[in-house]
């Protein structure tokens, strides 16, 4: 018989993988969820998936994801949560009927791996409770997180740390429905067409709209102020689209950058995930110069919101002017193995396992830092 050391370093990981959710992205979570799922070994992970529907409602269960995908015998599956008391460590299903439910222990999580993007799951809330449970997790905590998915905030911070932003302005719904002449007085003042409208709490293009005309700007405020209270309205440029990866705690580290060559006139929803026409250029076909400008930006950006594990750093490069440009830090992006993300990673030598892998580990990691602080103060 081995040691009790030999035993523990044989012990599988036990990771929950959190997918679904309550955003616009629910679909997009579930096609990160499945290829994370494979690129996980049973030598070394005990996985536990569970699903968030889109009314909220956390399931746990047998071909869990199908189910999901299909949209189809959820009532088969059984309710289950992660309680915000650490004192009733890991996850817990809820058995029996209405008139007499029982709470019982399901297993025990070593780290769970979010993969919500969007609202809910990419914004703080879900690692606030993390964060409550004292749970190990993948990813940016409550502050990078809610940092890097509000548009608006994030560019104050990043304009605070010189880091060069597109003119932008933020602008609430309760506007748009009360003044909307205001409003578009407002956003025109910004520069001329075109403008962009996007949900400043949203992410995978959803709900994003190019402005050519008042006309125009009127309907993608209204679309944007569908999906958030808080909307983004942005100068359009003449714009190429260069993404890099990162990935790391206190000591982060930059991909080779790549670019989009969308399909439609920007990177949309559709052309992202529904048509299958934009192209991914590994490595970006930009000069040294810019490529290693872009990995800096992102690295700065990365730390100045206390970001964790892993965000993919977005970037206009303006055709016209040459000028660079940060335009967003998603901090769950895409991750599916066609995903910009993993693909950048791979590029640069760094296997869609490996990848995995080492965001577990990076979970662990920050978890071991948070046990050493001390939260009562002894004299």
């Amino acid at each position: 018989m081995g040691s009790k050391a030999e035993l523990m370093s044989e012990k599988k990981l036990r990771v929950g993988i959190l997918f679904g959710g309550r955003s616009g992205e629910h679909e997009i979570s579930l096609l990160s969820a499945r290829s994370i799922l494979s690129a996980m070994s049973p030598d070394e992970y005990e996985v536990i998936q569970i699903g968030i529907t889109h009314e909220g409602l956390w399931l746990v269960g047998e071909d869990i994801l199908d189910k999901f995908s299909s949209g189809v015998q959820l009532n088969e599956l059984t309710p289950a949560t992660i309680f915000a008391d650490p004192s009733r460590e890991g996850l817990y299903v809820f058995q029996g009927s209405d008139q007499e439910e029982i709470v019982e222990l399901l297993t025990q999580l070593d780290v769970v791996f979010p993969v919500l993007h969007g609202t809910y799951g990419e914004d703080g809330t879900i690692q606030g409770l993390f964060e409550l449970a004292e749970i190990a997790y993948v990813g940016a905590g409550v502050l990078g997180s809610s940092v890097g998915m509000d548009k608006g905030i994030f560019r104050d911070i990043m304009r605070a740390n010189d880091i060069p932003q597109v003119d932008t302005i933020i602008v609430l719904r309760s506007d748009v429905e009360n003044s909307l002449d205001e409003v578009i007085g407002h956003a025109e003042a910004l520069a001329h067409y075109p403008l962009f409208t996007k949900p400043a709490n949203l992410g995978s293009s959803v709900g994003i709209t190019k402005c050519m005309n008042r006309s125009d700007l009127m309907e993608g405020l209204m679309d944007a102020a569908r999906y958030d209270r808080r909307i983004l309205v942005e100068r359009g440029i003449h714009a190429r689209e260069i993404e890099v990866s990162v990935l790391g705690n206190d000591d982060p580290i930059a991909s080779v950058p790549g670019e989009v060559i969308p399909s439609a006139d920007f990177y949309s929803y559709e052309a992202k995930y529904i048509d299958d026409r934009s192209e991914l250029l590994i490595p970006a076909p930009i000069p040294f110069e810019i490529s290693q400008q872009v990995r800096n930006l992102a690295v700065r950006a990365y730390r100045a919101v206390d970001c964790a594990g892993m965000a993919r750093v977005d970037f206009l490069l303006d055709k016209d002017t040459g000028e660079l440009f940060l335009n967003e830090l998603n901090t769950i992006p895409g991750f599916t193995k066609i995903s910009m993300y993993p693909k950048l990673w791979e590029a640069s030598g760094l296997t869609f396992e490996d990848l995995v892998k080492r965001l577990i580990e990076l979970a662990m990691e920050r978890r071991s830092d948070r046990d050493r602080t001390e939260w009562r103060y002894q004299r």
